[in-house]
């Protein structure tokens, strides 16, 4: 079994120095245009210096009509790309391997926040979100090529695609709203098909040096468990993807409803092939035995969100003791500051886990 501080290659680019990754987290830290902060940099680089293997962004939209938080990162303009060049300098300088999450909201885009209509693979009159057209979707499959371009033009070692939490990428995979006729909806493999035309031009537009990650949810959105189970390993196998990152909300949990002594969600993407890709989950990964267990497991990669919220240096502690827990929340604002969380992260922390947060 692997250990927390063993280094894992992947199938393109730099060795990771273990095997903890800095979870995208949304935290409103960018300027109005998209460009990276300077709030948001240190905050990625207390985690870079923390320990973390990789060290990721949070969502950044690919296209502005995709737009979900303000203060979100853009990568979606050659105007986003100085700020990601000093980011990866010194998210190397710290020892740790840079990614940019990529995104696009979808229907759950905000109009009032992008300024651009709301676009996504389904209509609804009630809301004003438009379907895109076949040609348009084909659009968005090279916005995501052309912001992992940007990224690897700025020196950032790879990107990870957001097919999680009900956003575009997962809408192509609701049973329940895509209807498409075009070949981009209405069966399992015409819903499965926009994924995989982004890993594909991704992987296509950038060299070989440049990591590919998919972050999936695997339940409710509308998703279909056996279908995502049969698009995982369908993913695992293509060669395009150095690894896919599973967001459970708990790696311990049951599928939804699920009876009690069912095997764990997680078990049915741990027992498929992996054919050279790495596979990673993530939630309520809180201590070193957390992130142990899940390796034990057979996963190889553990994505620490909240706990890397508490403490910028959990990878390092975790590496350095079996038995190190991350900070006990409910947390203070000031804790979160001396963390190096920016205002506007503190804020939306506060105001959205409000049971997660003290004055």
């Amino acid at each position: 079994m692997a250990s927390l501080n063993d280094p894992l290659e992947l199938r393109h680019g730099r060795t990771l120095p273990n095997h903890l990754v800095l979870a995208p987290m949304t935290n409103l830290q960018s300027h109005p245009d998209g460009t990276i902060s300077d709030i948001e940099i240190d905050w990625l680089l207390a985690r870079a210096r923390g320990g973390f293997g990789i060290t990721m962004t949070a969502a950044a939209y690919v296209n502005p009509a995709g737009q979900v938080w303000p203060g979100q990162l853009g990568i979606s303009s050659d105007a986003h790309i100085a700020g990601l060049e000093r980011l990866a300098r010194e998210v190397a300088a710290a020892g740790s391997v840079s990614s940019v999450q990529l995104h696009h909201g979808g229907v759950k885009a905000i109009a009032a926040v992008s300024g651009h209509d709301v676009v996504g693979p389904w209509a609804d009159a009630q809301t004003g979100v438009r379907e895109l057209s076949t040609g348009e979707v084909q659009q968005v499959v090279d916005d995501f090529a052309a912001a992992a371009l940007r990224a690897e033009k700025a020196g950032i070692d790879g990107v990870e695609v957001h097919g999680g939490h009900g956003y575009l990428v997962g809408q192509f995979l609701d049973e329940s709203n895509n209807t498409r006729e075009d070949g981009y909806g209405g069966d399992s493999g015409g819903r499965a098909r926009f994924v995989h035309e982004v890993m594909r031009a991704i992987r296509g537009r950038t060299g070989p040096d440049f990591q590919v990650g998919l972050r999936l949810s695997v339940e409710r959105y509308g998703l279909v468990p056996d279908e995502m189970v049969d698009l995982v390993a369908d993913l695992l196998a293509g060669g395009d993807l150095d690894y896919i990152d599973l967001s459970l909300w708990d790696v311990r949990k049951l599928p939804v409803h699920a009876p009690e002594g069912s095997r764990m969600l997680i078990e049915d993407f741990l027992e498929l092939p992996r054919h050279g890709t790495a596979l990673g989950v993530a939630g309520h990964i809180a201590s070193a035995a957390d992130a142990q267990w899940v390796l034990d497991q057979g996963a190889d990669l553990g994505f620490v969100g909240k706990a890397a919220i508490a403490d910028h240096a959990f990878a390092q502690r975790a590496m350095a003791d079996a038995g190190y827990r991350a900070p006990n929340f409910p947390v203070t604002k000031d804790h979160l500051r001396a963390e190096m969380l920016g205002e506007p992260f503190v804020e939306y922390f506060a105001t959205n886990w409000p049971h997660l947060v003290t004055a």
